[in-house]
């Protein structure tokens, strides 16, 4: 059993990283779509396995591009505390990937606003932070409420089928 979990484990890693880096344009900035957290509503059905692996996905993918410390720690640090609220919830797919979304925004947003300028919000005139905060809030929900939602449905009805059989 810890052999098939250390093996997903790299498998999510693997993708994580993958998909940022080969995703590079759309998957690092102010206004990012990381196409990568999609995978993270993924560890309701996978577990640990899962969560650790977009963790270490992210560190690697937030290291290949580096910004800063700051990015590559709190950035895993999110996906990590993203994946475990996905878990708790996962009784409620739907609700975990949103509120997942919310712990990306606000601890990624909270911090990558140090690096970039942020964006325009609806022509508002917000604080750098809360900008931030904004974009990157809503670029996850897509990724994660939206993409990884989707993704999860799938593959839970995929394995569920093939339970039954």
């Amino acid at each position: 059993m810890r052999a098939k979990n250390l093996s997903l484990t790299a498998i999510f890693a693997s993708l994580y990283a993958v998909l940022v880096i080969v995703l590079a344009p759309i998957s690092y900035g102010p206004v990012q779509l990381r196409i990568a957290d999609s995978l993270i509503p993924l560890a309701i059905i996978f577990g640990w396995p899962a969560a650790l692996g977009v963790s270490l996905g992210c560190l690697v993918g937030n290291a290949y591009y580096w910004i800063g410390a700051l990015d590559v720690t709190v950035g895993p640090v999110a996906n990590l505390l993203a994946a475990c609220t996905v878990m708790f919830l996962r009784r409620r797919p739907f609700l975990a990937c949103l509120a997942g979304s919310l712990v990306i925004g606000l601890m990624v947003g909270g911090y990558l606003w140090t690096f970039f300028p942020p964006p325009e919000v609806f022509g508002l005139n917000l604080p750098e932070w809360a900008g931030m905060v904004i974009s990157i809030t809503l670029s996850s929900l897509i990724a994660m409420a939206g993409i990884g939602y989707t993704l999860f449905q799938t593959l839970n009805r995929t394995i569920f089928k093939s339970r039954q059989s």
